[in-house]
């Protein structure tokens, strides 16, 4: 079958298998083409590791660190007409160059919140790794069924207080225009902090603590985001926000329950992505199009995994000083924050319309990349030449 984008609100229903393949083996010849990263990076498990900054984590670990991992994630397989999601292509082909580079990987794929997945998860430590000496914990989902309660959580991103008016960007139709947000109520905000705070990720420390498969000096991450006030009344001072202070509250405690084994916890706040969450995100996406464009101007914008690069080289390697803020969170958004750049993306905010945006901004790089999360647009891919979305495994 020939396999073409197709784009349904925020998402697109297809990914392209070679395109896929393409992405990750992009990614790969990257950290390659890098330094090796020493350190206590031998071991290492990814919660959330089919996309995004849990794809580029893993490869960052494997192919810069020469690490085993273990990789979990929720994808949807393929059926014979009808391509799989994009993190199932990916899984795929980062476990087939990570095993011609001779390393173990491994995927298990379902329910990362569920107890089930971490006792299968467990169960391979025990097995093929031992202990693992790292955690990175990645997961964005809009759903968690609690596995305590059975209760299903959804997440709502939505300011507090009070309605909301603010300037925002339908990418698609490439449109400027003013939005009214209306604000959570309690429920909203609990959900969205059950979903998206840190319970989970103390739970997966729970069981992993409990089952012996920690080393001695064990990290674990959790990735954040924090950005300006631009998008903070639709993040960090909205339900998002409220989420995101639980994650800070986890790290403590992990940090506390870490303590016997000299580990560590963190919670590390990185800059913005093109991501499907983000697209979904109302200003987001027209914050990320100005700074996107400022940034590139400026020479240092960075890909997603250049980015999580600097982050295992310069905050995580052997003899690294991390960048910690008064909250004890890793601070690798720096260069997004830098006062040249948010000086520029401040002043062009006003000024920003449907007439002038890719003039201000950077409307076609972010639709590029919100393409690429799917496998489309990569040089060197014959999107025209016939795709078998199953890869010719049986699903």
């Amino acid at each position: 079958m020939i396999v073409e984008p197709r784009i349904r609100g925020f998402i697109c229903t297809t990914a392209h298998p070679a395109g896929c393949a393409a992405n990750v083996a992009e990614q790969t010849c990257y950290v390659r083409s890098q330094n090796p990263i020493s350190g206590r990076i031998n071991n290492v498990l990814v919660i959330g590791s089919s996309g995004g900054y849990g794809l580029a984590s893993r490869i960052t670990a494997a192919f810069g660190c020469g690490a085993a991992t273990l990789g979990v994630s929720f994808e949807k397989p393929p059926a014979e007409n009808k391509t799989a999601t994009a993190g199932w292509y990916n899984n795929i082909a980062f476990e087939e160059a990570a095993t011609a580079e001779g390393l173990y990987a491994k995927t298990f794929d379902g329910d990362a919140y569920s107890d089930e997945m971490k006792t299968r998860v467990v169960e391979e430590i025990r097995e093929h790794m031992g202990q693992i000496d790292m955690l990175v914990y990645s997961l964005a989902s809009p759903v968690r069924q609690h596995p305590r309660t059975g209760k299903l959580h959804r997440s709502s991103i939505k300011p507090l207080g009070d309605t909301v008016h603010i300037k925002s960007l339908n990418v698609n139709r490439g449109l400027v225009h003013d939005v009214d947000l209306e604000p959570a109520t309690d429920e909203e905000t609990a959900n969205t902090v059950a979903v998206m705070g840190g319970e989970d990720w103390e739970f997966w420390i729970d069981a992993l603590v409990e089952a012996d498969v920690l080393a001695r000096g064990f990290r674990t991450l959790a990735y954040t985001y924090i950005g300006t006030e631009l998008t903070w009344p639709i993040y960090w001072e909205g339900t998002l926000g409220k989420a995101k202070e639980d994650l800070d509250r986890a790290a403590r405690a992990i940090r506390d329950r870490l303590a016997p084994l000299s580990g560590d916890a963190r919670v590390a706040t990185l800059k913005a992505i093109v991501s499907q969450a983000s697209s979904a995100i109302p200003v987001v996406p027209l914050y990320a199009s100005l700074l996107y464009r400022v940034m590139k101007d400026a020479g240092v914008h960075e890909e997603i995994v250049e980015h999580v690069y600097r982050l295992f080289a310069t905050q995580l390697a052997e003899g690294a000083s991390m960048n910690l803020d008064e909250a004890g969170r890793i601070r690798i958004d720096d260069w997004e924050l830098a006062d040249d750049i948010q000086n520029e993306v401040r002043r062009r905010w006003p000024l920003v319309t449907t007439e002038n945006l890719n003039e201000l901004g950077d409307l076609k790089g972010f639709q590029a990349d919100f393409l690429k999360i799917f496998g489309f647009g990569f040089k060197g891919v014959d999107y025209q030449a016939d795709q078998n979305p199953t890869l010719g495994r049986p699903v």
